[in-house]
Parts: C-alpha cells; sequence; structure tokens
C-alpha cells in the first residue's frame, strides 16, 4: 500500500511540474490531465472500479453511498445528497431523456453500497443544497470515467472547472469511439 500511495504522490508531482508523458495515453491529453486520464480505465485501470488516483487526492477517509438518485447524484450513509462536478447525465425523473436510465444504472454499477472518498472543488454545495463533489471509488475518479464511457457530457459550471479542459477531451474520445449515448 506504502508503494502505491508513493507512486501515486510521484504521478501527482509529475502532474503538477507538468511533465507530459510519452504514448498513450497520454499523448492526447490537453496539459495538466494526465491524472485524470490516469484515474479511468484508458489510463491503465483494468476496470471500471480499479485504478490510479488523480491529481488532487481527497481526504484518506471514505463514506458509504446508500444510493443512487441518478447518473450524476447520490445519497451518502446519513442523507446527504452528492452532485458530480464536472458532468452532466440525460435526466429520468418525469419524462425520462434519452439515455438517462442507461447513465443511472452505469453509475450504479459504479458507486451504490461502495465507499467512495470524495474530492472538492471550489463550491461546497449548489443551489439545491448538494454537496458538489469528485466522487473517486477505488482511485477511479467516477465523474471521469462516466464521461470516458459515454453516460455524461462534459459540463462547466463555474467556479468548480478545474478538470474541464480533461473532461471535455474525454467526451470527445467518447464521440470518436462511439461509446454510450454516442453510440446510438
Amino acid at each position: 500500500m506504502r508503494i502505491l500511495a508513493t507512486l501515486l504522490l510521484l504521478l501527482i508531482f509529475l502532474d503538477v511540474v507538468g511533465w507530459q508523458g510519452a504514448g498513450p495515453p497520454d499523448s492526447q491529453a490537453p496539459s495538466g490531465c494526465q491524472a485524470v486520464y490516469a484515474a479511468t480505465s484508458r489510463g491503465g485501470a483494468s476496470q471500471p472500479a480499479s485504478g490510479a488516483s488523480c491529481s488532487l487526492l481527497p481526504p484518506a477517509n471514505t463514506v458509504l453511498v446508500q444510493r443512487v438518485v441518478d447518473g450524476d447524484t447520490i445519497v451518502l450513509a446519513g442523507g446527504e445528497r452528492v452532485r458530480y462536478i464536472g458532468m452532466d447525465t440525460p435526466e429520468v425523473t418525469g419524462s425520462p431523456q434519452f439515455f438517462g436510465p442507461e447513465a443511472t444504472e452505469a453509475n450504479r454499477r459504479f458507486v451504490e453500497g461502495q465507499q467512495v472518498r470524495l474530492g472538492l472543488d471550489v463550491s461546497e454545495r449548489d443551489r439545491y443544497g448538494r454537496l458538489l463533489r469528485y466522487v473517486y471509488v477505488d482511485g477511479v475518479m467516477v465523474n471521469a470515467e462516466l464521461v470516458r464511457e459515454g453516460f455524461a457530457r462534459s459540463a462547466a459550471f463555474p467556479p468548480d472547472t478545474r478538470y474541464a479542459k480533461c473532461f471535455s477531451a474525454l467526451e470527445d474520445e467518447a464521440k470518436e469511439a462511439g461509446r454510450g449515448m454516442w453510440g446510438r
């Protein structure tokens, strides 16, 4: 575990100082996105729920996901709602939108019943009182992975735009590959 932590800190350091690794997957990543890419299965995770961590490691404490509301919102044990930062999924309430049920199910596969780590950008809460966070399971940033797999669109809502360029590039990749909603 200490070796993995040391490697992750090295990756963070190299990302912060602007190191540009050669070859896939980082060669097409916008500047500063290498760690975000590493936190997806594109970056070497063998499965969506395992892999490297992102450039801003959230606190080591974890919290249990009680249930999934939709593709971009979860409820934690204790009832706190969390809205994922940097992406948006089709709605499932009222009149379900195209690919909404699929996005919700993908999010459920990632996080429901799992211990997650939460990372903050700038804002604590949205106008609805939900926590705004990057959500990690086993080192994978779920926000980025949902975009990469085509279950979510990149969506920048200032001031929480730390990874906006990265998420946009992941969306472009999903479109080009015809993954998820982009394949229909």
